[in-house]
């Protein structure tokens, strides 16, 4: 039976409406706080910039708190299988091939749908195969990946060293998380993304829950760990690939958004952990925005702060969890 109430005495329930009520505070302050000029002119600008924080916050916090249950590791982060260093080297080498300009010339929603089927076709062909064959399993996935991972990068900064000067440093501008250049036009697909992944991960909610337990446990309660696997890891594929197109890198953002929901949520159940990780998202990539931009007047910097905490973080509870060993 679900316990309802923490030791604090404050049920998940609560704890997830107050983090979703301190979300949507954070998004409507971002629309508008600090209005100047037209408003009609300005709204439309900041929706789409609260649509790209709807969408990263949703594909990272989901994305991590399966990848992580699928895993049974919470140190790992879904980057690990090489999303970001393949990311960075199709654009490197388009950039190679067709100089600087094309980033600009090409960026369009092809472009968003190639970049992310080539990831998400790579990574499902890779961890099927692995999965399939003998003696194969997630350690092995995830050490695979972690060695493409390496090569992409060492091939990318190969090529970025011998790339002009300005070419590099367009490159440069698509290499890291940039919610405010996120394109209108792409928002109506990346909510249709997310709301389907959404929906087959609710849907396989209670049998996350039994995934926890392990192969062993979740094969003893009738649940088929493997196929289990695999759909999980296809939906965080597509969450984490269209994200990363989307809006750039971000490596330590959902690993610290679900570390948060693991913490505040008061339950171990996806249907309190899921919904806690979005809304954590949200509000800490919405209260970065208002604080940087309306405090400190560097908007720009938003992501580069999310994925320094969320590094530090990382850190502490690699270091914590050594240490306790």
């Amino acid at each position: 039976m679900l316990e309802l109430r923490s030791r604090a005495g404050l049920s998940p329930i609560a704890r997830l409406a107050t983090v979703w009520l301190l979300a949507l505070v954070a998004l409507v302050l971002v629309l508008v706080v600090d209005v100047r000029g037209p408003i009609e002119l300005a709204l439309p600008r900041r929706a789409t910039l609260v649509g790209g924080i709807l969408v990263a916050s949703f594909a990272h916090g989901i994305g991590t708190v399966v990848f992580h249950t699928v895993t049974s590791n919470r140190i790992l982060t879904p980057s690990i299988i090489g999303f970001d260093s393949m990311y960075t080297l199709m654009q490197t080498l388009t950039v190679f091939a067709f100089g600087g300009s094309a980033i600009a010339a090409t960026d369009g929603l092809p472009k968003l749908l190639v970049q992310t089927a080539l990831m998400v076709v790579a990574a499902t062909a890779l961890y099927t195969w692995l999965l399939d064959r003998s003696g194969g399993g997630v350690l092995t996935l995830l050490l695979v990946g972690v060695v493409l991972g390496l090569a992409f990068d060492s091939v990318s900064t190969f090529i970025q060293r011998i790339l002009s000067p300005t070419d590099y440093d367009l490159l440069s501008l698509e290499l890291f998380g940039r919610l405010s250049s996120v394109q209108p036009d792409h928002l109506p697909l990346a909510l249709a993304v997310c709301g389907a992944v959404g929906a087959v991960v609710w849907m396989r909610r209670a049998r996350l829950d039994v995934v926890l337990l392990g192969r062993d446990g979740a094969t003893a309660l009738g649940v088929d760990h493997r196929r289990e696997l695999i759909v999980a890891l296809i939906c965080v594929s597509i969450l984490i690939a269209f994200a990363t197109a989307l809006a750039g890198p971000m490596t330590f953002f959902g690993f610290l958004v679900a570390t948060l929901a693991y913490r505040l949520a008061g339950t171990h159940h996806h249907a309190f952990v899921l919904p806690m990780s979005v809304g954590l998202g949200v509000l800490a990539l919405a209260g970065a925005q208002l604080v940087m931009r309306h405090v400190f007047d560097a908007a720009g910097l938003v992501t580069v702060i999310i994925e320094v905490v969320g590094g530090i973080v990382f850190l502490a509870l690699l270091l914590g969890g050594r240490r306790q060993q």
